[in-house]
């Protein structure tokens, strides 16, 4: 299909439709920071050092008479939900006088000074450990700048290095592909959202990680179980959402520049601008305003860059085959916003180019096994809003997005080859019934997918068309008690009518300790082969179901979050369990030596079982000023029906899923982040892989052996020297235990025989120590 005409429609036009991007964080939240609808408000904080301003770290920010509350980041700046209960916000920060104004107008940002007090030599920063949101109802952890600028972060698989509930690792021993793990489950049923619009998915969904680079991200929120109906109906084990740089950013340049002990470059260039500002009319002024308070109009432009590249092979275990693919990376986003007090629009456009060649190294010539993969990406989007000056909890909003996603590979002499094209409209409203406290959320939604794919003579195609209606209530008895329930009802032309409810209730005891419950159902269609990549480096033989029945599951879900005093310190603890029961599930089938199955779940029939239980328990604690100590603990019981069609049906763990994780993390940083200290310690327990020893040949399910992986330590450490120029350099480490999988291709010596598998036994590092180094480049404002 052609869709060239209507994403001209969507770019030209759709920036001047009465409609928004719309964020699901809160209950009162309608529209993201990125935004539309002031749902939240931002500033900077800042302290007189010799007569000029610099950013105040760490400073408390908290709406007066609640206990909601944040902390500025590393440059001073501060995101904070709107209340409906109050709007006084009160500043402060031990050894400062604390201030305290009136928000009289939600859009423009604010910029607050303190003066210290000159009664204390040293400056402590006040506010409680951990990143959980404590407004939201439903379980989101935030990951904010300071807190990914610990390690280098260079795109969005490499964000969680400090997250004990997102792990990533290497799908494979050739393609260089990350994938994440979250409640048990594998990264195709979390919904990655880039500004509220669905990203990672489709086609994108082995690769798409790597294209969202970490210094674009000012912020990623991390939501656990089913997520909001608002978003769509693919959402499954979770929801995340990532904020990147926005046009009118008070940090007009940010520069990067990376390079590792394997010969990885990188350089990134972030770059925003005011074009036009003037003032509103008179008339447009709320009861107590003044010109001067008022946000200016104003057109501006963001441009956001990165170009990286290895060139170089690495063959640590001397098998043959280079350990890291040899890649280029070319990605672009051009993006304009206009906000007055009424109306705001975005739109932009999106490029990226990527190729890849792994395999065997150079010297085989031209007999060597490769991996080819070459991507072209071209994304546009709208977002627009018509804004409610005097009713705030109103809004109307709309996303539009379009996406042309090509992929060609080879595999040795396997091709393949994947098109994706996808339109993407959500129109959202949101007002009151009586009072704020209890608010709703309804709108339409339509989604339009034509997959083309073809591996080997394998051919499939798939065209989606789906229009939806949702609708979600949200009660709220102030400082206690947030309801959620939301239901969408999506016509699927090839699935039918599929209805989606899902409910979430936080009730808060007091300040410092809070329960939230879960339950919702997710469904999704799923693409085996883009998913499933790594499976494709071997000489299996595929075996493909073409009568696949989408993905469904229900979700449940159990926090508790507890603030308290732990040898006179401030600490928090994090308890959750939740679990996902799939009524059908894609069952990715590799126990049978030379062989790869895709089935259906349901092809079992009333016996086929598919769960994931995870349970985590996270403390944090200040133990010290500036000291930070994270220790988590996470333990996932996943298991799936194996051999349904086969008749031989048998309940085994999940393939690839560690049960038991530990982490550790540390952080120090001086006075003003001057120097900053950081390391993560990771146990990683054992794991089932598939048993495939040489000469063993599969009969039967009942009888199979089950093999497993040992399990390994992995630390990855950071310090940074930052500096009032605005400078910052830092050097890092990865993996410094050195720990590596000794041969994680079966029969690399013979890659085009019946024996050879490069992506069924890779369950720990593929390559050992790495050393990186790179700097940072803000001018101060």
């Amino acid at each position: 299909m052609n869709y060239l005409c209507l994403w001209i429609v969507v770019f030209v036009f759709g920036p001047w439709l009465s409609v928004s991007g719309i964020a699901q964080s809160a209950p009162h939240q309608l529209f993201s920071a990125d935004s539309t609808q002031p749902s939240s408000i931002r500033g900077r904080v800042n302290e007189l050092a010799n007569g000029k301003e610099v950013p105040l770290v760490g400073a408390t920010v908290q709406w007066a008479n609640t206990s909601v509350g944040t902390l500025t980041d590393a440059t001073g700046h501060f995101q904070l939900p709107i209340q409906s209960t109050s709007n006084r916000l009160i500043v402060s920060y031990v050894g400062y006088q604390a201030d305290t104004l009136t928000v009289t107008s939600p859009n423009a940002e604010l910029s607050v000074t303190l003066r210290s007090t000159r009664t204390l030599q040293e400056v402590t920063v006040s506010g409680a450990p951990g990143q959980i949101d404590r407004i939201n109802p439903i379980q989101t952890e935030f990951i904010n700048q300071r807190t990914l600028a610990k390690a280098a972060c260079c795109n969005l698989s490499e964000s969680f290095e400090t997250n004990a509930s997102v792990s990533v690792s290497y799908s494979d021993a050739v393609t260089g592909a990350k994938q994440i793990q979250f409640l048990g489950l594998g990264g195709q049923y979390v919904q990655t959202n880039v500004e509220n619009i669905p990203t990672v998915r489709g086609l994108a969904t082995t690769f798409g990680l790597s294209y969202i680079p970490g210094t674009w991200i000012t912020g990623i929120d991390v939501g656990k179980g089913a997520g909001s109906v608002v978003n769509g109906y693919e959402s499954m084990s979770g929801q995340m959402n990532v904020e990147l740089q926005k046009p009118d950013d008070a940090n007009k340049l940010f520069l990067n520049a990376y390079a590792n002990s394997f010969g990885r470059l990188e350089g990134n260039v972030n770059w925003s601008k005011v074009l036009a500002a003037h003032k509103r009319a008179p008339d447009y002024l709320w009861p107590g305003q003044t010109q001067a308070s008022l946000p200016a109009s104003k057109w501006s432009v963001g441009v956001l860059g990165h170009v990286s590249t290895l060139r170089t092979e690495i063959d640590q275990n001397n098998d043959g085959f280079r350990d890291l693919p040899l890649y280029t990376q070319i990605n672009l986003i051009n993006r304009y916003k206009y906000s007055t007090d009424r109306y705001m629009a975005q739109f932009g456009a999106k490029v990226l180019y990527e190729d890849r060649d792994g395999g065997q190294l150079s010297s085989f010539g031209a007999s060597r096994y490769s991996f080819l993969n070459t991507t072209k990406r071209l994304e546009f989007f709208s977002k627009t809003a018509k804004l409610y000056p005097d009713k705030p909890y109103k809004g109307l909003g709309l996303i539009l997005n379009g996406v042309h996603h090509e992929q060609t590979a080879h595999f040795g002499f396997a091709p393949y080859n994947g098109r994706q094209q996808t339109f993407y409209a959500n129109l959202i409203y949101q007002s009151i019934i009586g009072t704020t406290n209890n608010s709703f959320k309804a709108g339409l939604s339509y989604l339009l997918d034509d997959y083309r794919e073809q591996y080997r003579a394998i051919a499939t195609a798939r065209t989606e068309s789906v229009p939806g209606a949702f609708v979600e209530y949200t009660y709220t008895y102030p400082e206690k008690l947030i309801l959620v329930l939301g239901g969408r009802v999506d016509f699927h032309n090839l699935f039918g009518t599929q209805f989606t409810p899902r409910a979430h209730l936080k009730y808060s005891f007091n300040q410092n300790l809070a329960v939230r419950v879960s339950a919702g159902r997710g469904f999704r269609a799923a693409n085996p082969f883009a998913e499933n990549f790594g499976y494709l480096v071997s000489s299996r033989a595929v075996f493909l179901n073409k009568a696949l029945q989408p993905e469904s599951s229900w979700n449940y879900g159990l926090s508790i979050t507890q603030d308290f005093n732990l040898l006179g310190k401030k600490a928090s603890l994090v308890v959750d369990y939740h679990r996902t029961d799939f009524q059908n599930q894609l069952i990715v089938d590799i126990e049978h030596p030379g062989e790869l199955y895709f089935y259906n779940l349901a092809d079992s029939g009333n016996k086929g079982r598919s769960f994931a239980n995870s349970f985590q328990a996270e403390l944090n604690v200040q133990p010290a000023k500036r000291f930070e100590i994270k220790a988590a603990y996470r333990l996932f019981d996943v298991e799936q029906s194996m051999g349904g069609p086969f008749g031989e049906e048998r309940l085994l763990p999940k393939m690839m899923v560690s049960r038991d994780r530990v982490l550790l993390n540390a952080g120090y940083a001086l006075p003003f982040d001057k120097w900053k200290f950081d390391a993560t310690l990771q146990w990683n327990g054992p794991r089932r892989i598939p048993y495939l020893r040489e000469g063993y040949v599969h009969t039967s399910y009942q009888n199979m052996p089950v093999d497993m992986a040992p399990g390994f330590y992995n630390l990855n450490a950071q310090i940074s020297r930052a500096f009032r120029s605005g400078w910052e350099i830092y050097l890092g480490g990865e993996n410094l235990t050195g720990f590596r999988q000794a041969n994680p291709i079966v029969a690399a010596n013979d890659p085009f025989g019946a024996r050879f598998d490069a992506g069924s036994q890779v369950w720990g590092p593929i390559t050992g120590r790495m050393v990186y180094v790179g700097f940072r480049f803000k001018p101060q404002i």
